[in-house]
């Protein structure tokens, strides 16, 4: 205190000798107390100087407030030379003085006050203001001034500063000579300030300016715009077209991080973009380091499928090994160094106890802490920084090779593993190979630790450290039950979440058919059920951790319970310095025998995930050799197949294909028909090289194309889709364009062919996405094209535009081999191949195989038989529009297109044109801060965040146990073994206990309290969201990919499972644990708070300044890993396209591309949290040494020297709990993100209530199933004009009602409506007399049923798929098949209803798929039956069929069809001819036949002038 006594008399005493000045003649001169009085005078003007100008600066800004940035960027690129290395130079003097000044307090703290020393110890706050001040002003005032040199005062005063410098150095100089004692640290500061004069001299009076001729070096100088401006801004990269500095970085940068300085400063000028962050270097990129991987592991498997797990760890580690060693030697560093602060802490307590050794102890013993500390802080930062980018490294190439993998997959070996699975090994298996990368050397770091802290307890206990020994390995033995306990929880965890997340991603896939048939509840139901089975093993898996968490923080109790107690046992003598020196071990042995159970349990869980992966490296590639491929032009034969056997599964004694001859020309037509599963497909993937190959020879001459019967089309443009890799050729793609039908579509499109295309064509009907996917396989211009009947999808006018436009014009001059169920499109082929039960049973021209055989002649009879019925209900209707339209011509030239009736295209085409909104959007990305009404929400979820005080409370309360142990123990023990202790041994030892129970019982209540908070809002979080995502409307699934939902339902639920909140715990404990620490440490001197102050307030700019990057950073990470994951999923259900096209190679690099694209953020995050750490833990370390100095500067006898050791066995721990603090906090930051997105789904709007329990309908109705339709007017969003214009008609109970109608005529908008899947703006829509806007939408659905045009199957058996609900019994699924005409096929399987169906249903085929369709609705048995385009994927003879069973079947029901085929239209009792949203004609098919001129009478003669042509050229 006699500083702050004294401070009034400094000025004072400073005049006082100036005045005798004359008296005393030019001796004053000399004198420190003139020197230092004129050197703090001189920085007091200069403050008060900023101070004017900062002033003035702000009222200049205030009048000049409208200058543009663009006028700023000018600005600063007109700057001075060498500004970053002034500014630097005065952060520089300004650090250095201040610590010169508390130095020196310290120093003299325990002397006397001087008014010298006074005037010194003022001048050096002077300077460090002054010099503080200059750095402010030229960062914020001078750096945007544009000025070209420095300002004229400021060079004035850096004269004046380098005069003053040189007189202190001559005087000092002067008084050596003179052998007048001199303090070291004047000398020091006068060589200082020498040298930087000499700088800020040369910088302020010689140094140039940056002019303008720099800059315009940087631009083009072929610009044409440079001569008109008037000053050239500088080229600026983006981050995307520049490397990492890291790359090319000084040893200083890379030491200090500083190289992330640049991004983390844009990061606080706007909000970071992934085109902001730099590109990786070569060694870090997965395009530089692959193949480096896959050539280490090829020497160690070969290149065949024989990789092992053991291949893959030495392919991995000789991958990384230089990494892997110089880690090794930082950690052992980092290791060693962590324990000087326990070794020293005797000695430390022994020197404030007045013990000195040798001179200056006390500041070797300082030097000493502070040395290991920042040797600490830099190899735990690179340590820690560079595993991690080992780890992207290893995310990367592992994931590259799973994605190649799936690229050559069998298709045997596909059907084993769901994509789901697949995708697992990217998601799951990828990243904990990248996160063990942490673990790497925990396992013989452990064993050196414990080795270490060994040596320090013999030292100081003796043999008292057997005792320890024992105590750790109990606390490990202890441990290990709840380590097992929690690696059999995690896995089981594991399971329930594969489990669930697999059904999640089938019913988002399948949500359509879900709404319409009333299910969603009933699979909301199953998944909450997923849910609580996951739930169960979670919370085992929480208060496992939580015990475990216990022991950790008791861990430290124990042993120094066991280790004092065996002192006391064996009568050793105990000084406060030897127990603080033990329970400093304690703590940093504790991590160790906290971390090995989890270290142990990582290495299994890795050594499981390289299993997996292993595993799934040797599964077997397709057969290279089924094809034999020849090159263009080398033979006449296009495809030759002799004697081939080919079998989707070989150990199957079915073979798939048998005995297959078969010769084809290049220039030929080739048709494939058949019955459903007769072998069709098969064929194609035959010569595809799909199906492994038995025996036999197939040749194949020339390039080839693939158009597949379930279309496949990726995220991205239309143009995209359609170019598939080759360059724009605008010509060819014109006309690929007009042949495809798709020139009216795009017009229709605001974006055109720029429209993006949602999630496996979510947003396109299944015409458009045939026919995008024929115009992807003509722009290829290939030699064999192979169709899998693509006209199914289409009406008839566009498949018969197709048919000519595309294999007649476009590919007259190709080989074509197309499957159809189309007979009219059997003529014009050169040969025709009838398939039956893997056979080709016929095969010749249409004219030589029409009566050769039955096969043939059943398809073309039941052709014949559907247009039997137009011919008798038409008549001559044919014939007469032919001399009418002269042929027909007229009406095949006009504008007839497909009637796109999926929902999101056609009919809203109008809502598109207007939002000028593409319909899938980016995924949405919240930008800025965190609310904090998102931490609200969070806390405040369970019991309206009741137990969040009581938590802190127990933290608070533990702390205070912890503390008072400590302290009594350090209190109540001799400082050295002469002294008399001032308690009984028993008694530190009970009291000591004691308090350690008291805060053991504390840590549990905490540990259980914070479990149960975080489990209960994991499940109310889940359950809410959930809720929301199953009752949004359809719109919401159609324009949402369903990967975003899955990331939520995955990423972001176990984030909120596991991680935020421990986050929000440990940032709410590490503060209390800092304060406690601080006020350990100011307890002992009060004074530590003048360091304290700043260096958090440091920390606290320091954290601000970051936090806006890393957050953005971390947005990025997820964002940018939603594309990799949807990639590779379109990439494995795209397999077949890929391979077809030969576009491998172009894949890999887009995954590659892509995976660079997420490691980026994911690189520079790591480099960012160790910029920010490294610079904490300097900064802790400073602190931490200038608390010893102020302890060893005290005068003996002011503090107790064991309570003074014991602030500086807190003091160690402090970097640590700073680091943690921030740590904890910005990963809060990061990951409370995962609770905003999963709130952004808790406010998606919901469709209308499912039960309106006021307004139910009778259990049995409808009972006739009369819709009555009345002034129904339909529109897809307010302000969008109607769709359906009024409709008023009536579909009379158990009859057939056709709609047709054109292109956006409305058609699927009245099914939708009808179903509620959008609500009508007027009118309504009654059945059997009930409003069904006046019911809930459950009752309504549950009564209907609908066939759609997608076949949709469940993953599971052939029962859950017709019976999803387990409503029915055996005996009536059999019965429904049978209908369907699917029993024998069922019978044949090995495990009849209980036959498994694979994911999609992909080991069914298509037309297969529809019938299991029609057997749902054959057991639902509705009055009201839709049937959407339900026969679009069979054949002519297998729809006669189906036709018949529902004539059969639902005689007294109202059907109500959209289809293609006419036929099946002109069965109905009335058709309903749908325009532009209008009734244009309803009456039963025959009167509108009777009427030639009527709409339908047009759609009909179209339909048979197609199937009565040849097509023949």
């Amino acid at each position: 205190m006699k500083l702050f006594y004294s401070i009034n008399h400094v000025l004072l005493a400073f005049f006082m000798h100036s005045s005798s000045l004359m008296d005393a003649g030019t001796g004053f001169l000399l004198k420190p107390i003139f020197i230092h009085g004129f050197s703090a005078s001189l920085h007091l003007v200069l403050l008060l100087v900023l101070f004017v100008s900062w002033v003035c600066g702000k009222l200049k800004v205030r009048v000049g407030h409208d200058s543009t940035e663009e006028s700023k960027e000018r600005v600063k690129n007109r700057r001075v030379s060498w500004y970053k290395k002034t500014l630097v130079c005065c952060l520089g003097v300004s650090a250095f003085n201040f610590v010169l000044c508390l130095l020196s307090y310290f120093y003299w703290y325990r002397n006397d006050w001087s008014d010298d020393k006074l005037v010194t110890l003022f001048d050096l706050v002077l300077r460090t203001l002054g010099w503080g001040a200059i750095s402010v002003y030229l960062h914020t005032q001078f750096f945007n001034s544009g000025k070209k040199r420095f300002p004229f005062l400021l060079r004035v005063w850096w004269g004046f500063y380098m005069s003053i410098s040189c007189y202190c150095l001559v005087i000092h100089i002067v008084l050596y000579n003179k052998q007048v004692s001199v303090p070291i640290q004047y000398v020091a500061s006068d060589v200082v300030s020498v040298i930087t004069g000499l700088f800020f001299c040369y910088v302020g009076f010689w140094g140039k300016h940056e002019g303008e001729d720099a800059i315009l070096l940087q631009e083009p100088l072929l610009d044409g715009n440079t001569a008109s401006e008037d000053v050239v801004s500088p080229i600026k990269p983006k981050g995307s077209d520049k490397v990492t500095p890291y790359s090319n970085a000084s040893l200083i940068s890379i030491l200090t991080f500083s190289w992330m300085g640049s991004l983390i400063a844009d990061g606080n000028k706007k909000t970071l973009d992934l085109e902001d962050v730099p590109q990786l270097d070569s060694r870090d990129s997965v395009v530089g380091a692959f193949p480096t991987f896959r050539n280490k592991l090829e020497a160690e498997c070969g290149t065949g499928s024989g990789v092992t797990t053991l291949a893959l760890v030495k392919a991995l580690f000789f991958f990384f090994w230089k990494d892997m060693l110089s880690t090794a030697f930082l950690a052992l560093a980092y290791t060693s160094a962590t324990y000087v602060g326990p070794f020293l802490i005797d000695t430390f307590v022994q020197y404030l106890n007045g013990k000195q050794d040798f001179e200056h102890e006390g500041y070797v013993l300082v030097s000493a802490f502070f040395v290991a500390k920042l040797v600490e802080c830099l190899c735990r930062r690179h340590w820690v920084f560079r595993l991690q980018r080992v780890g992207v490294r290893v995310r990367a190439v592992i994931i590259a090779m799973v994605y190649n993998k799936g690229l050559t997959l069998s298709c045997q070996a596909m059907q084993g593993h769901t994509s789901g699975e697949i995708i697992n090994f990217m998601t799951v298996d990828a990243e904990r190979l990248g996160d063990f990368i942490w673990y790497i050397h925990d396992p013989w770091l452990a064993i050196v630790q414990v080795g270490l802290a060994f040596l320090i307890l013999y030292k100081n206990l003796g043999l008292a450290s057997v005792a320890t020994v024992f105590a750790a390995i109990i606390v490990m033995l202890v441990n290990f039950p709840f380590w097992r306990m929690q690696e059999k929880f995690q896995e089981k965890l594991m399971e329930s979440k594969d489990k669930r997340l697999k059904a999640t991603s089938e019913i988002l896939r399948n949500m359509r058919i879900l709404k319409l048939q009333g299910w969603e509840m009933k699979f909301l139901s199953k998944i909450i059920e997923l849910r609580k089975s996951e739930a169960g093993w979670l919370k085992k898996q929480l208060f496992c951790t939580a015990m475990a968490n216990f022991i950790f923080w008791n861990a430290s109790s124990f042993l120094s319970v066991t280790t004092f107690g065996a002192c006391m046992i064996l009568g050793i003598p105990l000084s406060s310095g030897k127990i603080l020196s033990a329970i400093a071990t304690f703590r940093i042995l504790q991590v160790p025998m906290y971390a090995l159970p989890d270290t142990i349990s990582m290495i299994i869980q890795t050594r499981v995930s390289l299993d997996r992966i292993a595993s799934f490296l040797r599964l077997d590639d397709l057969q290279s050799d089924v094809v034999e491929r020849q090159q263009r032009g080398c033979s006449d034969t296009a495809l030759e197949i002799i004697d081939g056997n080919f079998s989707w599964d070989l150990t199957s004694p079915n073979q798939t294909l048998k005995d297959i001859n078969l010769k084809v020309f290049h220039g030929m037509k080739v048709a494939v028909c058949g019955t459903v599963g007769s072998g069709k497909s098969s064929l194609l993937s035959c010569v595809l090289g799909e199906i492994p190959k038995i025996s036999g020879i197939l040749r194949l001459c020339g390039t080839k194309a693939y158009v597949a019967q379930s279309p496949w089309i990726q995220s991205g443009t239309i143009q995209e889709n359609i170019l598939f890799g080759k360059e724009m050729d605008r010509v060819s793609y014109d006309r690929v364009l007009d042949a495809c039908s798709l020139k009216k579509d795009l017009e229709i499109l605001s974006f055109g062919d720029q429209t993006v295309i949602g999630e496996r064509g979510i947003n396109l009907s299944g015409g458009q996405k045939q026919r995008i996917q024929i115009a992807r396989a003509l722009y290829q211009d290939a030699d064999i094209y192979l169709f899998d009947d693509p006209f199914s999808a289409v009406d008839a006018h566009t498949g018969s535009h197709l048919f000519k436009e595309v294999l007649l014009t476009l590919l007259c001059s190709k080989t074509v081999i197309y499957v159809t169920h189309q007979v009219e499109f059997l003529p014009a082929a050169d040969l025709i191949l009838v398939m039956k039960d893997g056979k080709i049973t016929q095969a010749g021209k249409y004219s030589d195989i029409l009566n050769s055989g039955t096969d043939f002649m059943e398809l073309v009879g039941a052709h014949k038989q559907a247009l039997s019925t137009i011919d008798s209900m038409g008549g001559g209707l044919v014939s007469e529009k032919n001399s009418e339209e002269g042929g027909g011509p007229s009406i095949t030239s006009r504008d007839v297109m497909k009637e796109e009736n999926k929902d999101v295209q056609n009919d809203k085409s109008d809502e598109v044109a207007e939002s000028k909104r593409q319909l899938v959007q980016e995924e949405e990305r919240e930008k800025g801060k965190v609310g904090f009404s998102v931490y609200w929400k969070y806390i405040t979820t369970v019991y309206g965040g009741a137990l969040v005080p009581f938590i802190l409370l127990s933290q608070v309360v533990f702390q205070t146990f912890q503390i008072g142990s400590n302290y009594w123990i350090a209190w109540a023990s001799p400082v050295s073994e002469e002294m008399k202790p001032p308690v009984a041994g028993s008694t530190l030892i009970i009291v000591y206990v004691s308090l350690a129970i008291g805060s053991s019982f504390c840590l549990l209540s905490r540990n259980v309290l914070l479990v149960t908070t975080g489990y209960k809002t994991a499940s109310l979080l889940f359950n809410k969201m959930h809720m929301f995502i199953f009752r949004a409307p359809m719109s919401f699934f159609d324009a949402t990919p369903s990967g975003r939902i899955l990331n939520r339902a995955s990423t972001d639920q176990s984030a909120v499972d596991m991680n935020v909140p421990m986050q929000i715990g440990g940032f709410a404990f590490g503060i209390i644990q800092l304060l406690a620490i601080i006020i350990v440490m100011s307890q002992v001197a009060w004074q530590a708070f003048i360091v304290f102050i700043p260096v958090i307030s440091t920390c606290i700019w320091y954290q601000q300044y970051y936090i806006p990057s890393a957050r953005e950073l971390s947005r990025l990470v997820g964002v940018c890993k939603a594309p990799v994951i949807q990639h590779f999923a379109e990439t494995i259900s795209g397999s077949t396209t890929i391979r077809s096209f030969d576009q491998e190679s172009r894949f890999r690099n887009t995954n590659m591309k892509l995976m660079d694209g997420y490691s980026r953020p994911k690189f520079h995050v790591a480099g960012a949290m160790e910029w920010l750490c490294f610079r904490i833990d300097v900064l802790s370390s400073i602190t931490f040494a200038c608390s010893l100095v102020l302890l060893i500067s005290v005068p003996d006898g002011v503090i107790n020297a064991a309570i003074a050791g014991l602030a500086v066995t807190y003091g160690l721990n402090l970097n640590t709990i700073q680091a943690s603090v921030i740590w904890n906090l910005c990963n809060l930051e990061n990951k409370i993100i995962s609770v905003e997105r999963m709130l952004q789904y808790c406010s998606i709007p919901s469709e209308p209530p499912l039960v309106i329990e006021g307004s139910r309908p009778d259990p049995s109705w409808p009972s006739h199933g009369e819709v009555g339709i009345n002034d129904l007017q339909v529109r897809y969003a307010p302000h969008l004009p109607l769709v359906l214009q009024g409709l008023t008609c009536t579909f009379l109970g158990g009859m057939k009602t056709g709609i047709v109608g054109r292109t956006g005529s409305g058609k699927t908008t009245l099914i939708q409506t009808l179903f509620r899947t959008i609500e009508p703006a007027v009118g309504q829509i009654m059945i059997d007399g009930v409003n069904i806007s006046s019911i809930g939408l459950h009752d309504l659905r549950s009564r209907l049923s609908i066939i759609p045009q997608d076949p949709t199957m469940f993953e599971g058996t052939v029962r859950s798929n017709l019976d999803p609900l387990d409503e029915y019994t055996d005996e009536q699924i059999w019965e429904a098949l049978d209908k369907c005409q699917l029993g024998d096929e069922v019978r044949k399987k090995e495990g009849k209803l209980d036959s498994r169906v694979t994911e999609n249903g992909e080991n069914w085929s298509m037309g297969q798929r529809q019938l299991v369709c029609l057997g749902r609705v054959l057991l639902k048995k509705s009055k009201v039956l839709v049937l959407d385009e339900a026969t679009a994927s069979v054949d002519t003879a297998t729809d006669n069929l189906i036709q018949q069973t529902l004539r059969q079947h639902f005689s007294d029901s109202t059907v109500i069809t959209i289809a293609h085929r006419i036929t099946s239209v002109l069965d109905s009792d009335m058709v309903l001819l749908l325009n532009q949203g209008l009734i244009e004609e309803y009456d039963s098919p025959t009167k509108l036949l009777e009427n030639k001129s009527s709409s339908f009478a047009q759609l009909v003669a179209e339909y048979s002038l197609r199937s009565n042509s040849s097509f023949e050229n």
